[in-house]
């Protein structure tokens, strides 16, 4: 007999004992065993364990029945099926036994048996035996008894099981779904509650069928004659059902929906309420197939969210003006009482269904402010609490849904439709201010938590507008700062909204009211709960700021608070024992103190700066010190920070060797603000200090450190030129690695370009302007003539360095343009030093005018001709920049070499381009006219690269002067040609950038126009024209917004695979298909793509996952693009994919299922892996959606995913990957 066996026989044996404390313990160490996961029970002792637990459930010790209970749970995952059947089959049994204490323990060992069960995805067969067991018990005894609590027990049992096991019932649930129908006609409202239930959960995992058959049922039921007492039964489980089938019931509600509108007017509160629950399922589970009745709900709801019978708001004021009122008319109202008063009710759930209203329908925006907006406001008098708390949500759903959609960029543009709903919203602010005047000031914390969380929206939504409301808003803000009866959240959400008020208004709007605002603060940051002084302590810092606001003059005098904000920061900040998130918040505030008010501290400002030293030596501390004393060294106060310099100096150079990336970035922001503004404090100790731990933070695997360090080298070149002397050969070589490196680009180039324009204007090292030029150019002579020894981009870098060191060097630049020249036009030069003497002549001459330089023209032009792609492009980029730098001399040659030298158009083109983009615009109106007509003359060209050329300098000519050329475009629309054609469309493209432009009022009154290429006949303009659109829609969507009812037909259109368009090419022995449609379609795909980015709340989301369902079928690169989109659609507008997740999910289990043929290529088999990942992405996603798991054809899937080795391996190694481009939830299906 195995340890474990022993074990197990003598617990057995205790659990005999007369003693009821051995029998407890006896069952305590066995629910102990069974928990653990190595234990392992033999056959008999399965039997034995089965046979005592089921024995103690009748034990007469309360106590150890509960215990027996327990041990079922992980009994269930120990023993055999067979074991697990018996133990149902007994409680089962048991349930209808005479004794109401076994029947109770019995029902409780059932729930644990079906809460311990496996999913079915893992145990299927146990799964499905045991429910069915359970199940036909259940059924019976709903049938046959007559005992309510049996019923009760069996419906509460019955309701778990479909709740987390529903999909492995499905052969019962037609037999469960005629037991539980009849069942909503019993006498015994707890029974009829129940079986409401039990039907919610069948719903989710029922077929279409037997969904319908219950839709019917209640439709019958409630189409029965005048309303009964079953009436309110039957609506409350079409609500139910309603919110648990999702988009099943939208094909229903034109049936419904007249029915619940027509049961609003019967005199029943409790009926109306159930109604209204009914229409916020409704709205929420299908928004679409409620458009024809939206109005309708609203109106009715508008009707009573008044409804108040027993309550005279108009008499309010006066009847508190006599409460003292007669005897007689006391006793009257003692008739009457509240517990009667049902109609609270009422108002409520029409309250929720104009939130659902409003959460699900932002298009309908314009009328809900003249409509529901007035009325909300109108209502938060309302006298019951927790009606009035759902009135501030609603409100507050108004006002989130008027904030801009992330990305959209609509409120940067004047006349967008979320520009009218702000105007809207502004309009009725002083209204609200009114409104919640009085509830600012109630004893009900619950409300003024709603008035404040309303108000924080507000602030968040509309910046700036309530400054003129301050005097209604700040006694309430007082008040609640002072109640010593408020809780801790009150006064933290009080704090929170005061914060949000400071950073969203003007500082002068303040000033007034300092008097008043401070003391509660000031309380507050004193208040023994850390969360209220830590969330004090921002409010403090942020008043600061207002006091004495460094970026606006300011004649408030600030003397008179001073003492107060200096004293209650200094407590917080010498305190050591407080909690981590106080110290820091002190040390922040501190820091604003003395860089707002250091010239007010007097004697105090040096101690201060001394205890914020100690915090910088201090580990926990030391990130929020050194940002501190970033804030303080760039105060325009010019705080004397020297005392402390000689020792934080140092002590900050040690942080920039830490591997905490933001303690190193905060360091060197610190120390260049104190090199840029204490130099004439610096001493060497402190400077060769930093120099030294600079060298290490220069490399290219952190581009911004290196930046940064690069920009404090720069500082120190200039403020102490002595000290870079030092480690000038150690300095060099590292920014020299950075130069040739290929990441090089951006601010890290712009640090060093300043860093070498530095070391020589200053004369800070040994080094002169042609060591610097030697060490630069170095590597790329002595090379062989065919190799290139860098990569590409280190010639561009190194030729902007040349270009810096010659704008500060103007004496050599001449003799070194001159070499530069020579080397351009040696033959003996390798192909790499022409490269970079080529560029470099261009970076100079950018800025320089070369027109002295006689034979320049000849050299580039001779470049041209070079058998090297790379020297080619380099001699056209020289062309370009030394044309920006003489544009009189250099642009009349450039126009003449395009129109005669048709060999070299594309390359000269390209040289256009770079004068268009670099060139101010005044000196490029002169010689508009002539570049103008050169580029029509190639816009037909037979070669698309150089049309798409053509195009852009079209597009950037176009910015010089919008007015006159975008008509000009405009009318090439008409031309035969297709080229020409496709080439304004493309030119459109490059008009557009994401920047506000000049040309963004003009463009928007006619892109339409160019949008009607759409419609097309030749394939390739539709192509470039879906290419426009989508640039429009992701850098400037307010051009298209309104567009978009007309556009989106012809961009679906683009979607569909068209079979006039496929054909199929000979390949010698084989056949292969060409689907000329397919980049059509691709760059269609694409603009949808970005639609859900910038214009999500103007489409039609069904119609949207319509063309979606079909690119889920289409080519890999289609496949690859939908996928991603759904998953963003699973985020974003989770009802509407889950409406339409049946038709979803084939594509994508094809998608997994499919296996490349045996003999195929590797990549193929790299495509198919990378389609299946991307496929599993987005079901992960739609798992991720809260009611997805209850489809069964979902739960299906998912199964055969968990059933199937290689397809589980692939999911589980996508779980937790990104899904690109998503952003917030968002909800607005």
């Amino acid at each position: 007999m195995s340890n474990v066996t022993y074990y197990i026989s003598n617990l057995l044996e205790k659990m005999t004992s007369t003693d009821k404390d051995f029998r407890f313990m006896a069952t305590n160490d066995l629910m102990m065993e069974l928990q653990k996961d190595s234990i392992k029970l033999d056959e008999d002792s399965e039997r034995k364990v089965v046979a005592m637990l089921l024995k103690l459930l009748e034990d007469k010790n309360g106590e150890v029945q509960n215990l027996a209970v327990k041990c079922l749970g992980p009994l269930v995952s120990k023993v055999k099926e067979y074991q697990v059947e018996t133990m149902v089959d007994t409680l089962c049994s048991n349930m209808v036994s005479d004794k109401e204490q076994l029947r109770d323990i019995s029902s409780m060992g059932l729930k644990t048996v079906i809460a311990e069960l496996p999913p079915t995805s893992s145990g299927m067969s146990l799964t499905a035996s045991i429910c069915k067991k359970i199940t036909v018990q259940l059924i019976g005894a709903l049938g046959k008894q007559t005992d309510v609590s049996i019923q009760l027990e069996a419906l509460d049992i019955l309701s778990d099981m479909l709740a987390r096991l529903g999909g492995a019932l499905v052969d019962f649930h037609s037999s469960i779904l005629s037991s539980l129908l009849p069942q909503l006609t019993s006498s015994r409202l707890a029974v009829r509650k129940r079986s409401i239930i039990a039907l919610g959960n069948l719903v989710p995992s029922c077929s279409h069928a037997l969904f319908s058959q219950l839709m019917e049922h209640l439709l019958a039921e409630l189409s029965c004659g005048p309303p009964t007492s079953n009436t309110r039964t039957y609506i409350q489980c079409l609500a139910n059902a309603s919110q648990q089938g999702g988009h099943r019931v939208g094909e229903h509600l034109e049936k419904m929906v007249p029915k619940v509108v027509k049961l609003c007017s019967v005199e029943d509160d409790e009926l109306r309420e159930y109604c209204f629950q009914a229409f916020e399922a409704f709205i929420r589970r299908c928004p679409k197939e409620m458009s024809p009745h939206i109005d309708t709900v609203i109106k009715i709801c508008l009707t009573y969210i008044t409804y108040d019978p027993n309550y005279n708001y108009d008499a309010d004021d006066s009847a508190m003006e006599t409460e003292d009122g007669d005897d007689e008319e006391q006793e009257s109202d003692d008739e009457y009482s509240d517990d009667d008063d049902m109609s609270w009710k009422v108002r409520r759930s029409s309250v929720k269904c104009l939130e659902a209203v409003v959460s699900s329908r932002r298009d309908l925006l314009p009328d809900l402010y003249a409509s529901v907006c007035p009325v909300l406001v109108g209502r938060f008098k309302e006298r019951e609490e927790n009606v009035r708390t759902d009135i501030f949500l609603a409100f507050v759903a108004l006002l989130r849904q008027t904030r801009p959609l992330p990305g959209s960029q609509a409120s940067l543009y004047p006349g967008a439709k979320d520009d009218a709903v702000v105007d809207l919203l502004k309009k009725q602010v002083p209204s609200v201010v009114k409104a919640l005047h009085k509830q600012l000031r109630e004893k009900s914390m619950k409300s003024r938590q709603g008035c404040f969380s309303l108000l924080s929206e507000l602030a968040g939504v509309l910046p700036g507008a309530m400054g003129e409301h301050l005097p209604v808003i700040v006694p309430g803000i007082v008040y609640s700062l002072y109640d010593k009866s408020a809780s801790s959240n009150m006064k933290i959400e009080t704090l929170s909204f005061l914060h949000i008020l400071l950073c969203s208004h003007t500082p002068d709007v303040f000033h007034p009211h300092f008097k008043v605002i401070l003391p509660p603060v000031v309380h507050c940051v004193n208040d023994p709960f850390y969360k209220i002084t830590s969330e004090a302590l921002l409010v403090m810092q942020q008043m600061v700021k207002v006091m004495r606001p460094l970026d606006t003059p300011s004649s408030f005098d600030t003397k008179p608070y001073v003492k107060d904000i200096f004293s209650s920061t200094l407590k917080r900040l010498q305190a050591t024992d407080i909690d981590q998130e106080v110290k820091e918040r002190a040390i922040s505030c501190m820091g604003h103190i003395v860089s707002h008010l250091g010239d007010q501290l007097g004697a105090d400002l040096q101690p201060t700066l001394q205890i914020l030293l100690e915090r910088l030596k201090n580990e926990i501390t030391r990130l929020t010190a050194v940002k501190t004393l970033t804030t303080v060294a760039q105060s325009f106060l010019k705080i004397d920070l020297r005392p402390i310099l000689p020792e934080s100096i140092p002590i900050m150079a040690t942080f920039l060797r830490k591997n905490q990336r933001a303690l190193r970035l905060g360091s060197l922001a610190a120390l260049n603000m104190i090199v840029t503004n204490y130099s004439d404090s610096l001493k060497p100790p402190m400077t060769d200090a930093v120099l030294i731990e600079l060298l290490p933070l220069i490399q290219e695997n952190d581009m911004h450190v290196s930046q940064v360090a690069i920009t404090l080298l720069t500082c120190l070149a200039k403020a102490c030129p002595s000290s870079l002397s030092k480690i000038s050969d150690s300095v060099l070589p590292e920014i020299l690695n950075l130069v040739h490196s290929p990441l090089l680009q951006g601010g890290a180039l712009c640090s060093i370009l300043n860093f070498f324009q530095a070391v020589v204007a200053t004369k800070s090292t040994n080094l002169s302007f042609s060591d610097l030029m030697k060490a630069l150019t170095a590597p790329y002579y002595g090379t062989k003539s065919t190799e290139l020894p860098l990569h590409r981009q280190s010639y561009y870098s190194v030729a902007k360095c040349v270009a810096a060191l010659s704008s500060v060097c103007p004496k050599e630049t001449s003799g070194m343009v001159t070499n530069l020249i020579q080397e351009a036009k040696s033959t003996k030069s390798s192909e790499s030093v022409r490269i970079l003497s080529l560029l470099c002549l261009g970076e100079v001459g950018r800025s320089v005018n070369l027109g002295g330089h006689k034979e320049l023209k000849a050299v580039i032009m001779d470049s041209f001709s070079s058998p090297s792609e790379e020297v080619k492009s380099a001699a056209s980029c020289a062309l370009g920049n030394i044309c920006v730098g003489s544009l009189e001399e250099y642009l009349p040659f450039l126009l003449k070499e395009i129109s005669s030298q048709p060999k070299r158009q594309y390359l000269l083109l390209h040289s256009l381009k770079e004068v268009i983009s670099a060139s101010l615009p005044e000196s490029l109106k002169a010689h508009m006219e002539s570049i103008w007509a050169l580029l029509f003359k190639n816009c037909e060209c037979a070669e698309e690269g150089t049309r798409n050329v053509v195009a852009e300098c079209l597009g950037k000519l176009t910015l010089v002067h919008p007015s006159d050329l975008l008509p000009r475009l405009k009318k090439q629309l008409s031309s035969a040609s297709p080229h020409a054609r496709s080439t304004v469309v493309t030119a459109v493209k490059f008009t557009i950038v994401d920047q506000p432009m000049p040309i963004d009022s003009i463009l928007k009154g006619c892109i339409g126009d160019f949008l009607k290429t759409l419609q097309d006949p030749d394939l390739n303009v539709r192509r470039v024209a879906l290419v426009m659109f989508n640039s429009a829609a992701h850098n400037k969507p307010s051009l298209i917004r309104m567009l978009l009812p007309k556009v989106l037909p012809h961009l679906y259109n683009e979607t569909q695979i068209r079979k006039d368009l496929i054909r199929e090419v000979e390949m010698g022995p084989f056949k292969h298909t060409v689907d000329d449609g397919l980049d059509v379609r691709k760059a269609a795909f694409e603009c949808m793509y970005t639609l859900l980015d910038s214009c999500l709340d103007c489409l039609d989301i069904f119609e949207f996952l319509s063309h979606l369902e079909e690119g889920l079928k289409d080519h890999y690169d289609i496949r690859m693009l939908t996928f991603i989109m759904l998953a963003r659609l699973s985020t974003l507008c989770p009802a509407a994919v889950e409406q339409r997740l049946d038709r979803l999910v084939e594509p994508l289990r094809a998608t997994c299922t499919t296996k490349v043929k045996a003999g195929s290529v590797k990549q193929e088999f790299e495509k198919q892996e990378e389609l299946r990942r991307s496929a599993m992405r987005a079901v992960a996603a739609l798992l991720a959606i809260s009611e997805v798991g209850k489809s069964p054809i979902m739960a299906e899937f998912a199964n055969q995913i968990r059933s199937n080795t290689e397809m589980a391996s692939i999911f589980d190694s996508v779980q937790g990957d990104p899904i690109p481009g998503v952003t917030q939830p968002m909800d607005t299906s």
